[in-house]
């Protein structure tokens, strides 16, 4: 199991239109491509990213593949008009969350 861990912060005024691509587009996006949401946390104070997200896949290859295609891009792109200090990794997977 490969983990794509995903942190970033929403930008002032754009909440509605955030929530809005990530229930539409993002969520679905991400799906199709092949990975599968696991975990997903807003935080609401303190000094850390406001949003944390991990998804899985189930090898390396799988996740390579993922985020060399084109949908990925497109979705990277258009989340990246909503947000702030986005910061992404790929780690081998392990129980819970990882930062």
């Amino acid at each position: 199991m490969i983990k794509l861990l995903l942190t970033w912060d929403i930008k002032p005024g754009q909440d509605q239109e955030y929530f809005e691509f990530m229930v539409r587009e993002f969520a679905p996006g991400i799906t199709r491509l092949g990975l599968t949401p696991t975990e997903a946390w807003f935080a609401v104070y303190g000094e850390c990213p406001q949003i944390l997200m991990e998804g899985i896949t189930d090898d390396l290859a799988d996740m390579r593949k993922m985020l060399a295609s084109d949908e990925w891009t497109a979705l990277y792109d258009k989340l990246l008009k909503y947000v702030d200090n986005y910061e992404q990794k790929v780690v081998r997977g392990a129980p819970g969350f990882q930062l």
